[in-house]
């Protein structure tokens, strides 16, 4: 445990939303390595308890919140408990996201609305409640999730606008919060081997190591990514000597991205 991240009452807070497995467990368990203290939030309370577990087995500090980030009210209450229990929350990872993939004519209004609301209201509405904290402690980090679908992906308008939308929130509040002493950052996972993907491989019949195998094909560096690629990006961002670096959207897809 390090004591990069800890301040006068004790360690920094770091929250991670969609924190209870793939690449937002991944986050939590890096940042509570970093020092952090970890508030891991997802709709299911209860399936942030083996990540928590896990952290508080190596000696960290972790807490399980169950939220919809796209209710506003719920948001508000989630960041309160969070402040209340761990300290105010200086490092946010907008990281819950959901699919609804479908072409274009068949994808309805309810699948657009619900990959709308998680992604980039809950983005706003976490950040927003969680701005408040860092800019009166001087300090924060806020980290977007986008992907490599925000440059345009078969099958998910609704993904690749609302990852695409990231980017711009991104900008947007690096240049609105950097003179309080916080930055904001956007990661573009390109293939990541997670349950998500592996749902993917499944809806198209095939099997999730022929999957990896094909898409590592494609990649540069000629593998796919993991959660810990990530993970890693994240930890880089929240660093001290991260301060110079904000309204960056960082490719983490194993080769060029634009």
């Amino acid at each position: 445990m390090t004591t990069q991240h800890s301040t006068s009452q004790g360690p920094r807070t770091a929250i991670v939303t969609g924190g209870a497995r793939g690449i937002g467990a991944s986050v939590a368990k890096r940042l509570s390595q970093d020092g952090f203290a970890v508030a891991i939030l997802d709709l299911d309370q209860n399936a942030c308890t083996p990540v928590v577990a896990e952290i508080e087995a190596g000696g960290g500090t972790a807490l399980a919140v169950g939220v919809d980030v796209a209710d506003e009210q719920a948001v508000e209450t989630a960041v309160a408990r969070v402040a209340s229990e761990l300290g105010a929350p200086t490092v946010l990872v907008n990281n819950a996201g959901i699919t609804r993939d479908n072409l274009l004519f068949k994808m309805t209004a309810d699948d657009w609305d619900a990959v709308m609301g998680v992604h980039l209201r809950g983005a706003f509405l976490m950040s927003k409640a969680t701005q408040k904290h860092m800019t009166q402690a001087g300090w924060g980090r806020i980290v977007n999730l986008s992907s490599v679908s925000a440059l345009g992906n078969r099958g998910q308008a609704n993904y690749a606008a609302a990852k695409a939308g990231l980017q711009g929130f991104t900008k947007t509040l690096a240049i609105e919060l950097g003179k309080f002493g916080v930055t904001v950052n956007a990661i573009a996972p390109g293939f990541i081997a997670t349950e998500m993907t592996a749902n993917t491989a499944r809806r198209m019949g095939v099997s999730f190591e022929d999957f990896k195998t094909a898409a590592a094909k494609e990649i540069p560096v000629a593998r796919v990514g993991q959660p810990e690629d990530i993970a890693a990006t994240v930890s880089f961002f929240a660093r001290e000597d991260a301060s110079f670096v904000s309204g960056q959207v960082i490719y983490v897809a194993g080769g060029p991205r634009a």
